[in-house]
């Protein structure tokens, strides 16, 4: 098949990594692959994986943006040089680009979506519909009247060798490069917004170290509430044990010094960081919602709590650092969790067999 992935752009996060990974694995498959965006920090791994790239003036949030014309205009002659089986779209904006290109297209649903008159007039959904997670698939039906039978659940995959071999337990030089003392590290990698609940961590955070003073906090990732944050950890008296670094484009180098993954959304539609952080070996909790539930088993590949406790979190966060054994366990168990359910090659197979299908029924 020739593939065709659309994307705002390429920079770190979740949508980026979903793209990279599902491209890479496709062409390992021997299918002919294609990214079109706007560009974007992890360009550069696209080209070192051999993809074609095509960039579009697409960088905008808005779905009536007259990029989405002229992006329409660059992709035309494009889709019919390349002979291009199938477009798969990975935003709003995207699939409303999809939806005029004129070729047989699918879409995947990274997250929870607010319920615009737009999106109902004009679904623009695809032949198919990928969710990431059940929750997800559930806010479709739900919320968006999407079809129920057009929507397959495919989780988001990682490639577990790589990941598992950045380990833990990383030396005082490591620790002292990033700007960590020698105690114990909770960390999270996520965007610094609203519905990570990172001021919720924080707030756990002053316990634990009432209890713990030599326990440490590493807040990895960029976004507009950086200053709410920084204020709040002032506030808490937490300067000397809370850090902040930006958003990395290889997280496993922030993983290897964290003793707990903590991720504290109050609403997830699966959680890459959560998944890489797994596949790592480091002990993880994760707030009780969305597809977070789909991670972590409380108990056996993590810890759930409720989402925006404070103190229920401080007590799990105590909880394994005071037990480093149980943490060990519930890291490994976390581990081979993600290895058997969670892989790329899981991921590619299943969305290859939604790619089959669609094309199936456009020429049958």
């Amino acid at each position: 098949m020739k593939i065709l992935y659309l994307t705002n752009h390429l920079n770190i996060g979740g949508i980026t990594s979903y793209v990279l990974t599902l491209a890479s694995g496709m062409k390992k498959r021997g299918h002919d692959i294609h990214v079109a965006s706007s560009g974007g920090e992890l360009l550069g791994s696209l080209m070192e994986k051999d993809i074609a790239y095509l960039p579009i003036p697409i960088k905008t949030k808005s779905e009536i943006s007259y990029k989405v014309l002229l992006s329409r205009l660059r992709l035309s002659a494009y889709l019919k040089e390349k002979e291009i089986d199938i477009v798969h779209a990975n935003t709003r904006v995207t699939q409303v680009l999809g939806c005029i290109t004129g070729k047989p297209y699918i879409s995947t649903c990274h997250g929870f979506f607010q319920n615009r008159l737009s999106r109902r007039l004009f679904p623009c959904w695809g032949r198919r519909v990928i969710a990431i997670s059940e929750p997800v698939k559930e806010h479709l039906v739900r919320d968006l009247g999407a079809r129920q039978e057009d929507i397959t659940v495919i989780h988001n995959g990682i490639d577990v060798d790589r990941f598992g071999k950045c380990g833990q337990g990383a030396g005082p030089e490591l620790k002292k490069k990033m700007g960590l003392k020698d105690g114990p590290v909770v960390g999270i990698i996520a965007r610094l917004s609203e519905e990570k609940g990172h001021i919720y961590l924080i707030e756990a955070m002053r316990d634990v170290i009432a209890r713990i003073p030599a326990a440490q906090l590493l807040i990895v990732g960029e976004g507009k509430k950086k200053e709410k944050l920084t204020e709040l950890v002032k506030e808490k008296g937490l300067d000397k044990s809370v850090l902040f670094i930006p958003a990395v484009m290889d997280t496993r180098e922030a993983l290897s010094v964290m003793d707990i993954f903590v991720l504290s959304s109050l609403k997830e539609g699966l959680g890459l960081a959560l998944m890489e952080a797994m596949a790592s070996g480091v002990a993880v909790i994760g707030s009780d919602v969305g597809g977070i539930r789909s991670l972590i088993k409380d108990q056996d590949t993590g810890l759930l709590f409720a989402a925006g406790d404070s103190g229920g979190l401080a007590e799990a966060i105590s909880e394994l650092l005071w037990n480093p054994d149980k943490a060990k366990i519930l890291g490994t168990n976390a581990r081979s969790f993600i290895d058997r359910d969670f892989s790329q090659e899981k991921m590619v197979i299943e969305t290859e067999r939604v790619y089959l299908q669609c094309l199936k029924n456009v020429n049958s």
